[in-house]
Order: structure tokens, then sequence, then C-alpha cells
């Protein structure tokens, strides 16, 4: 959250408008660190707010109160909630004395602590006053504020409280009218303290109006009765009040307060000192991706006010946020949109009630949770682990990567990276692409859209739902499927990313058409594949069901705004999911691009994403380097990439495998650029340790619950022969939320290390740009360029550069040969280069399993690292990093006559030109930038030809 101090810090100048910032957010480490007196003295926070939500990931998904909670146990055992208020009165303390300045400073009108009553309490006004005040006598601090929801109950014990001298931010407010009863029950309590003689100026209040979560319950209802009606001015109301009606009802509230503040009745107690209780604006973070992610800040601007807000909303305000005085601006506005509220039918009061019961439910839930992870720790002492993460590396480059988290520790790179600090990297736009900071406490929170969606599609009786979509909007859902297989009651999950007619049909035979879900996944929404696999099964479905009932079959996850959203629009598809413009595809796996499939599928998507979001509190900005598990995986793989151990060795237990292909996108595309990165390799068959030369990294990604024996063997001896060695984990599957996101730290961190843009794909567009050059010459004259090969035997042919085919002749010299060519082409491996497998045919075990012998010859033989990937999906993967990245690659691409074709519907050409295309625009790009490559042709007798080319490559090697 550091700010350029170039320019005026925006959070700092929100004091100019009388508006005070206080921290929606608490953590040991965040007061242990410094980080809180940063955060005061850099951004102008006043004042920090907790809940039970907030403790409980502190607590579970990090090891800050490990040694506290040894310390208490060792002495004492406890129960759960006597550890937890333990823990939670120490924090609160720490923090209430890093602000008694401001309390001081400000005449106690700032530097508060919050603390929050049990919310099992919230409708027992008698049982919510005793606990106040036992834990007011137990923090014993002025500057404490007790939370106590704004219930019948809660409203009655906030009068009694204030009475008697104590604090009280009350919380949960939604509606105006319940915010006047807070007040006079605040006023009544001040009158009886004054009336005892007591000094009223001793006691502050903040009444807590929760922001986002009803536009998120407004937009909800709006956007169903948008579904059902085609009145043209029905849907005009209700358009224009889509994410307008909190602000709208904040800006009422906020006349109604200064009205009150300005009575006979409250100048009569401002005479004695009394402070007026302020509206504090809670629930600020926006969580609709296509709103403005300050919203809720740049519009809530007033005098005397304060606004708790979340550390990735105060990071994004601190970075691009406009103070102005906006809760005075357009007051007429925000009456008649109340107004078109009451006109649309719509009762604003059944939305604020029922919001209440739900934040109780949540902080209910939450507390459950909260007390759950305290006794799983007091019974374990260290408590329940997050994946864990170990590693074994030479001395030297231990050295190294220690002198590196230091380096991030001393210079606070850790807080660049979440206050969105470009120069971390390269100083371009890396700010504007990491939104995937705080996606999964904006997933929880809109929760339901999500088990919704699950229901309906179990209801729904689909057998399959088919995921149409490339790299990053594929990968994650892929993962999902083979991890979790097919979940009982909900439909199979199938994807398809791949052009080859061949797969297009093997699944095709897979399905009832009549039967399945399809899910058309684009973030720009303009990418080929997506778009013509949309257009052949909308085709496909329109011809059975009819035009008026296939856009009932599908759903698309697109970014606000783009074609495809248009085209869903268009088509009546039954949902539409947005993406976050600022989260790019290969970092979108927490995202809708990720979870929608998930959870159609029956994933239990609210539980991984509870389970990441504790990896997200280990890797917050308060965590040390040297304890942060992003941050110390992000700088091995930088260091020793550095050091020129780039190839990261992927190794995953059977049962999570597939996780290897989501991290090769991850690693490839973010770090391969500008001739440096990472060249991650998966599922190469493991091998003795003699075979690995010393430009590897071995990742061992171990399910605690289904290990591999084999694999455990092959690991202790590549530790045994020296060789440098990460560990991670896991306990179970639903972790590997936290493995997505821990691995999105590392690449981020990684790519700082390498020095290059760890968000962009630069030669990923080059290969676009060749194949859409030939895909419209085949519009235009109905066939492929001619092109001609360099050599012919037994039907196979041979293809590449001009340079390269010179180099290669002259290698091959008189052995003019099937045998001769690849010999030559082998023999440019050197120390340090890697073999890549490019295949453009089917995707099916089969081809794998021969292609995985081929790949296994060559890294015995030549001792380099081995890549294998199935076209066109890589070019979405480790395409960018086989073009940008380190030019040590050694290329055979594989490509073969399709012995039937699929037509793409509304083009001349059909699947099977456009799998040609981009393997020849693949290729075109790989040449242009000097890549040591050479394409091999099959016929249609695509096992036959593969068989022929092992037997030839074993001829060679063995």
């Amino acid at each position: 959250m550091t700010v350029s101090e170039t320019r005026t810090n925006p959070l700092q100048a929100l004091q100019n408008y009388g508006q005070s910032i206080w921290l929606d957010y608490i953590r040991r480490s965040l007061i242990t660190s410094g980080e809180l007196q940063r955060l005061i003295d850099d951004d102008g926070v006043r004042g920090v707010t907790s809940n039970p939500a907030i403790f409980q990931k502190a607590i579970a998904g990090s090891t800050d109160y490990d040694q506290a909670i040894k310390i208490v146990e060792d002495s004492e055992d406890q129960n759960a909630i006597s550890l937890y208020e333990q823990l939670a009165i120490e924090d609160i303390q720490a923090a209430a004395d890093i602000l008694q300045p401001i309390y001081q400073q400000t005449n106690r009108q700032d530097g508060y602590v919050s603390l929050e009553v049990s919310p099992y309490l919230a409708h027992d006004t008698q049982e919510t006053i005793s606990e106040a005040h036992r834990l007011w006598q137990a923090v014993k601090r002025p500057n404490l504020m007790i939370k106590v929801p704004a219930t019948p109950a809660g409203i009655s014990a906030i009068q009694q409280l204030i009475s008697d001298g104590i604090n009280v931010n009350v919380t949960l407010l939604f509606a105006q009218e319940v915010y006047e009863q807070v007040a006079n029950a605040y006023i009544a309590g001040l009158e009886a303290l004054a009336a005892r003689g007591a000094d009223v100026s001793q006691v502050n209040s903040v009444a807590s109006f929760f922001i986002s979560r009803i536009d998120t319950a407004i937009d909800n209802l709006i956007t169903t009765r948008l579904k059902i009606t085609n009145n043209k001015d029905e849907r005009r109301l209700l358009e224009v009040m889509l994410g307008r009606i909190a602000i709208a009802n904040a800006k009422l509230t906020y006349q109604r307060y200064q009205e009150i503040y300005q009575s006979d009745r409250w100048q009569k107690l401002a005479e004695l000192g009394a402070k007026a209780q302020r509206l504090l604006w809670a629930s600020t973070a926006t969580k609709n991706p296509q709103y403005s992610d300050v919203l809720y800040v740049e519009g809530l601007i007033g005098l005397d006010t304060v606004n708790t807000i979340p550390p990735t909303t105060l990071a994004a305000f601190a970075d691009h946020g406009q103070p102005r005085p906006s809760l005075i601006e357009n007051l007429d506005i925000a009456s008649e949109m109340m107004l078109k509220l009451q006109r649309a039918g719509i009762s604003f009061k059944s939305v604020t009630d029922q919001l209440l019961v739900e934040g109780l439910d949540l902080f209910s839930d939450a507390f459950d949770q909260l007390l759950g992870s305290v006794e799983k720790k007091r019974e374990i002492v260290l408590g329940a682990k997050l994946d864990s993460l170990s590693y074994k590396l030479p001395e030297d480059l231990a050295t190294s990567v220690q002198a590196h988290l230091e380096d991030w520790r001393l210079k606070g790179k850790i807080r660049k990276l979440w206050s969105h600090d470009a120069s971390l990297w390269t100083g371009a736009d890396e700010n504007r692409w990491l939104g995937w900071l705080g996606i999964t406490e904006d997933q929880l929170a809109q929760i339901d859209h999500l088990k919704h969606l699950a229901q309906e599609v179990k209801d729904l009786g689909f057998s399959h739902v088919v995921l149409l979509g490339m790299g990053g909007s594929s990968l994650c859902p892929e993962v999902m499927k083979l991890t979790f297989g097919k979940v009982a009651g909900y439909p199979e999950l199938l994807v398809l990313d791949s052009t080859d007619p061949a797969q297009i049909q093997t699944l095709l035979n897979q399905i009832n058409l009549t039967k399945t879900l399809f899910i058309v996944s684009s973030k720009s929404g303009s990418t080929l594949e997506p778009n013509i696999f949309k257009q052949y099964f909308f085709d496909r479905v329109q011809q059975i069901i009819g035009a008026e009932s296939a856009g009932n079959r599908f759903i698309a996850i697109t970014d606000p705004g783009s074609q495809l959203q248009h085209i869903a629009e268009a088509d009546g598809f039954r949902h539409i999911f947005f993406g976050l413009p600022s989260i790019g595809g290969r970092y979108s796996a927490l995202s809708n691009f990720g979870m929608v499939p998930a959870a159609a599928m029956g994933v239990d998507v609210a539980k991984l994403l509870d389970s990441a979001e504790e990896m997200v509190h280990s890797c917050a900005p308060s965590v040390p380097a040297e304890d942060n598990p992003g941050v110390v995986l992000g700088t091995i793989l930088g260091v020793l990439a550095n050091q020129g151990r780039d190839k990261v060795t992927l190794i995953t237990s059977p049962l999570i495998a597939d996780l290897g292909g989501w991290l090769e996108q991850l690693l490839a595309e973010s770090t391969g650029k500008d001739n440096l990165g990472l060249i991650p390799i998966d599922r190469e068959p493991l091998g003795n340790p003699k075979v690995y030369g010393s430009d590897r990294l071995f990742v061992y990604i171990r399910l605690e619950s289904a290990p591999d024996q084999t694999q455990d063997a092959a690991v202790a001896a590549l530790e045994q022969a020296g060789q440098p060695t990460v560990r991670i984990l896991v306990a179970n599957s639903y972790q590997l939320g936290q493995e997505f996101f821990r691995w999105e730290i590392a690449t981020a961190v990684a790519g700082s290390i390498l020095g290059i843009h760890a968000f962009n794909q630069p030669d990923v567009e080059a290969s676009k740009i060749a194949t859409r050059q030939l895909t419209t010459e085949y519009e235009r004259t109905g066939a492929l360029p001619p092109e001609t090969p360099i050599f012919t035997e037994a039907g196979i042919k041979l293809f590449t550069d001009p340079k390269n085919a010179v180099l290669l002749s002259e290698a091959v010299g008189r052995d003019q040969s099937l045998v001769g060519y690849l010999r030559a082409h082998l023999n440019q491996l050197q120390v340090g280069d890697y073999f890549a497998l490019l295949a453009y045919i089917e995707m099916n075990e089969s081809h794998q399993a021969q292609l995985q012998v081929i790949r296994q010859l060559v890294r015995d033989s030549k001792q380099v690292a081995t890549c294998l990937g199935f076209g066109p999906r890589f070019l979405h993967s480790t395409g960018q990093a086989y073009k940008g990245g380190p030019n040590t690659g050694v290329f055979l691409q594989i490509t073969c006559d399709d012995a039937v074709d699929l037509p793409v519907t509304g083009q001349k050409y059909g699947f099977g030109v456009v799998k040609a295309a981009q393997a020849r625009g693949d290729f075109q790009v790989l040449s242009d930038r000097n890549r040591r490559s050479l394409r091999v042709h099959f016929d249609q007798n695509v096992q036959a030809d593969l068989e022929l080319l092992q037997t030839v490559i074993k001829q060679i090697l063995v």
C-alpha cells in the first residue's frame, strides 16, 4: 500500500474532506512487523476494525500465533474460546497502544480499535451487555470500541452500554430507519450518562453502514427481473438503478445524520462536550467486477465520516483514488433512485431486513470456523497446517536465496506487490493486472451465485457440462475435472481446448447434445478457438432443439463489455458470468473462470475458496519474506533461474497430476520473455539422478492422502544426489486452491527477480497473427499457401525454415534419410538445452504414451530436459516461453493429415484447416525467433507413423 512519493497520497487527502480512514483488517504480524505503524504514518490510517472472519483467517491461515498458543498450552490447557479471546485481546491491546497517539491528538475522535461481541448473542440484550463489559474490562484500553450488531436486542444493549461509558461500534446497519433508532439509542445513553453527572466527552461511537452488500442484493433482484421482462420502460427503470442504490441510501442517511446532530436535543449534549456518533462506511470492497474497485470509497466522502477499508481496496485507492466531497453531490438523484426502487416494486425494507439476517449468519459461521481452527491448533499446538513447503538446496544456492529474501524484507517488496507497485517489475502496466490478489475474498463475499448455479445445474439433470475454452479459461477446469472426477448427482465435466477434428469428434461421441450444458469461456471474448467452438456447438444444438431454446443450454464466462458478452446476450444464454479485467487469464483460477465450471460439476467451491483464503493471508504483506510461503517459493524459482537452473521439473502425485498442466502455463507464459524465463517440465518420466543436468530445479507436490511410493523414492534419490528440491505437502484435494494462490504469488515474485513483466504474453499474439493471416488466405482462395518439404520418406515429410534447412543438409551429408535428418536435428542439443515435442494430433492416451517414450529416450541419451505439448492448446500455455524465453529449445513439431474434418459454422474452413494454420503459424514464429525447429508431417495413419518415429529415434539414440 506504498504510495509514490512524487504525488499526494489520496488516502491522506481524505482528511482534508473531514473523513477518517480505518483499516478493516488485523493480524499479529501486521502489528509486530511495523506494517500498521507504516499505514498510520504513510497512508493516514486512523483506526482499526476486526470481526470473527478476519480473526479466523489470521489465526487459521498463518503461523503468527503458534508460539503464543504453545506458551499458553504449555502453561495451562484452555478451551478454544478462551484461547481465542486471549490471542485476540493481545492483538487488540497492541493495536490500541499503537493508535493511542492518534486517540490523544484527535481529542478521542479517532485512534480506536474494535472488538466484536460473540455473534451468538445478537438476539440477547442482557448477554450482549454482560459480554461487552467483560471484554471492556479485559482489554483495559480507553480507545477500544465494542462492536454490537443493530438487532432490536442489540440496540437496547447499545443504549445501556453508552450510558455505562463504553465506546460502541454499531455494526450491520443497512437501513436509514434502523440507523435513526441507533442514533436515538446513542443520544439517550448519553443523556442517561449526563444525568448521573458523568463526563460525556469521554464516550464515542460510530454507526457502521454496510454498503456493497446492498448493491449486490438489489442488483440480483434487478437482474432477475430483467431476464423476464421485455417491457422497454420497465427495463430502463431497472437498468438505471444497477449499482447505484447503496450510495444513494448512504447519502440520504448522511443527510439525516446532519439533521439529527443539528437538533436542539443534541445541542444540549454538545455543550457538555459530547461527540456526534459518526457514520462509518463498512463493506466497501467492490464485489461486482463491472464496477470501479474504489466505487465505495470515492462515492462516500464527507465531513465527519469514517470509511473502514480492507487492504486490497486501500491499495487500490492509494493507487488511483480521486477524492472529492461526494456525499453532498447529486442528492436529488439519490432521492430519485430510492423512489425509482419503490416504483419498481422492490421493497428496500425487505432487502435490508434479509441482509441483517444474512450478515448475522455470516458472522456466526465465521465464528464457528474460528473456534474450529483454534481448537485444531490447540490440539496439536502448532495447529492445522497450511500446505507446507520445505526445500533442500546446495549451499551456494541456499545462501543466495536467503540473501534475496532479506532484500525483499529490507526493501518492503511484499508491500509493494500488494500495493500494485509496477516498479517491482518493469514499471510498465503491471499495476493493472493484480486483481487476483483479492479475488478469494470477493468470491466468498458473493458465494451464493456459485451455490445457486451448482444447485440449478444439478436440478436440471444435465449429463455433461462441456467447457469450451483455451489456456487460462480451460486449464483450471481441467484440474478440477481430473482431480475430483464425476461428483455424484452432478454432470460430468469435459474440457475441449483443441481444434483437432478427431478430438472434437471424440468429445461428440461422449455426450448427448440434448443433455449437455456448454460453458463458453473467453476472457477477451475474441479468442479464435472458443468462438468457433461456440459457433459449431450452438449450431448443432440449435438444429436439434430449435433456435429459441438453444441459448438456454449455454453459459458464458467473459470480461465485461467483451464481444462474447454481446453474442451471449443476443443468443439468449442462460447465464453470463463476468471476470475481472484486472486479472489475466493464467491468474484467473480462483475467479469465475475456474470456479463457475467447478461449481457446475459439483465441487464445493466455498470449501475450496475458504481454504485458498488461508493461503492468501499467509502471503499477506505483513508476513516477513522468509515466512511467506509464496515469496519463499518465488524467490527459489527466480534465484535458481538466474543461476542457470531454469528447468522447473514438476512431480505431482497421481491424483493431482493435472495441476502440472496449470502450472506450465502460469510459469511459462508469465516468465518466458525477453530471452529469459522458467521452462516448466511436466510429466516427464522419472529417471535415475545421473540423467539430469545442472539446469534443473525439482518441485514435488505430494498429496498426503494419496502419495506415490515410486515418486517418494525418486525424489529422495534426487536429494541424495545433490539436486535442488522443493517439497510441497497438500493435505487433501480441496487444498489445491491454496496452491493456485501460492504459485501465483511465487510467479509474480520470480518475475520480479528475473526483471520481466510477469503479466503480459507478447509472443502469444505473434502466433495468433500468423494464424489469422493463413486462415484469411484460406477464406480468400480455398487453400492454405503451398509448401515444399525438405525431405520425404515412407510418407513422412520434413519441413523447416531455410536457415535450418541448410544447417541440417550440411550435417546430414550423404545420409539423406529420415534417420539422418532426425539425428542431425537431435545433435543440436547441448548442455543446458531442452527438447520439446509439439504434437498437433489428437490428445489421447495412446498418443501420449508413444510420445512419452520418445521424450524419455531423448532425456536419457542427451541428458536434457524434455517437454511435451499438444497443439494448439500449448500455444496458450508454454508457447510463450518457447518463442520468447531463453533460446535453449530444440523443437520437433508433429502435424498430420486429418482423416476427417468438421466444418466451422459460417466459415469456408473447417477445424482441420484451423489446426493446420495454427501449426504453421506457430512454426513460422519459432523460425522468426531463430529457434531450432523441425516439423514432421504424418499422413492420416497417425498411430503407425508415431510408431515409425519412435523406432527411428530409438535407432538414433540407443
